[in-house]
C-alpha cells in the first residue's frame, strides 16, 4: 500500500522537513482517543478533522496506558479502527512513537523494532508515515537506535523519523552518524513548546532545527488546556487535566498572556486558542502545533488556524506577554 499523491486542501498544506510528507498546519493530537473521547467521540473528531482538509495525526504507543485498567496502544487501535472503515489509509499521514509503551519500554534496537511491529498492528498498516524515538534513552548510543530505525525504514514499515524529547547534544550526535554513515536521517523534532514554556525548545534544540532543517511539531501547544482561555481566576473547569493547566494562573506570565491573547482574538473575530496556536505556527522551524480535540465542539477553533494570520505587531505582542 502506498500514499496516495492526491490530497485534500493542498494548498494550504506544509512541507515536513526533509521529507516528502505534506501535512496540514494543525497536527490533530490522538492522546485523548480512547482516554477522555471514546470510540464514538474519536471517530466523529476524525471525520470532521480530515473534512476540514486536515490530514496529520499523531499518537504513541503508550497512549493511554496512564489509565487504570488501559494497557496501552488504546489510540492507536481507535485510528486504525477509524482508517480501516473509512478506507482513507492513503489521505492521512500518521505519525507514533516507541519507549513507553509497558510492555515495549526503552530504545533498545530489538525493542524499537518489537514495538514497531505491535503498533503496526494496532493501526492495522503496513507503514507508519513518522516514527519518533518519544523519550531519549541517553545510555543507549545512537548507533544502535538509528540502526534499528535505519531497518524499519528499509523494510518498508516507516517511512520517516522523528524523536521527541531529547536534548540538543544527543539530536546532534544522532544526525551527524545518520550523514556519516548515510541511514535514514531524523526529520521532525516533537518538543514541549507553548506561550507559556517557551525555553523548553528556544535556544539550542530550536537552533539545531533551524541548521539541519529539522520540522518541529510541538506538543503541549495548548499547554494542557490553558491556553483555551478557559482558566481564570475563579472558573472551574471539567477537565483530567484541569489541575495541570490552572497552574498557569499562578504564574507572572499566565495572565499577561492570556490579556494579549483575549485582545487579539476580539481583534480578529476569532477564539483565543486560535490566536494561540497561530503564534506557534509563525514561529521559526514550527511546521504543524499539536493540538486535541474530545468533542466536536472543540474542533473548529483548532482547525481556524489554517486561516489565520497574525500581523507583525500582534506576533511581537504575544512574544513580550510571553517572556
Amino acid at each position: 500500500m502506498t500514499p496516495s499523491s492526491a490530497s485534500p486542501a493542498s494548498g494550504s498544506l506544509r512541507k515536513l522537513g526533509a521529507s516528502d510528507l505534506e501535512v496540514f498546519p494543525l497536527c490533530l493530537g490522538g492522546n485523548v482517543f480512547g482516554w477522555t473521547a471514546d470510540e464514538t467521540a474519536s471517530f466523529a473528531v476524525l471525520d470532521a478533522y480530515t473534512d476540514a482538509g486536515g490530514n496529520f495525526v499523531d499518537t504513541a504507543d503508550a497512549y493511554t496506558a496512564w489509565i487504570e485498567g488501559h494497557q496501552g496502544g488504546e489510540s492507536e487501535t481507535v485510528i486504525g479502527k477509524w482508517v480501516k472503515e473509512r478506507g482513507n489509509r492513503a489521505d492521512v499521514v500518521i505519525a507514533t512513537k516507541v519507549s513507553q509503551h509497558p510492555e515495549y519500554p526503552g530504545l533498545s534496537g530489538a525493542n524499537i523494532k518489537a514495538a514497531a511491529d505491535a503498533s503496526l498492528r494496532r493501526l492495522g498498516t503496513d507503514y507508519i508515515d513518522l516514527y519518533y524515538t518519544h523519550f531519549d534513552q541517553p545510555e543507549i548510543p545512537v548507533e544502535e537506535i538509528i540502526g534499528a530505525l535505519e531497518e524499519l525504514v528499509r523494510a518498508g514499515k516507516v517511512r520517516h523519523i522523528a524523536a521527541s524529547n531529547i536534548t540538543a547534544e544527543r539530536l546532534q550526535e544522532s544526525l551527524d552518524f545518520s550523514d556519516r554513515e548515510g541511514l535514514a536521517r531524523y526529520v521532525a523534532l516533537q518538543p514541549h513548546y507553548n506561550l507559556v514554556s517557551r525555553d523548553t525548545y528556544e535556544g539550542a534544540l530550536q537552533e539545531l532545527a533551524s541548521r539541519t532543517g529539522l520540522a518541529a511539531v510541538p506538543y503541549f501547544a495548548l499547554a494542557a488546556g490553558f491556553l483555551t482561555g478557559k482558566y481564570r481566576p475563579g472558573a472551574t473547569v471539567d477537565s483530567a487535566r484541569a489541575g495541570r493547566a490552572a497552574q498557569y494562573l499562578e504564574t507572572e506570565r499566565g495572565p499577561k498572556v492570556l490579556a494579549a491573547l483575549d485582545e487579539i482574538a476580539e481583534a480578529h473575530s476569532v477564539a483565543v486558542p486560535t490566536v494561540a496556536l497561530a503564534w506557534l505556527a509563525a514561529q521559526p522551524t514550527v511546521t504543524a502545533p499539536i493540538a486535541s480535540a474530545r468533542s466536536l465542539e472543540q474542533l473548529p477553533a483548532l482547525l481556524a488556524v489554517a486561516d489565520l494570520e497574525l500581523t507583525e505587531q500582534e506576533l511581537n505582542r504575544l512574544t513580550a506577554a510571553s517572556a
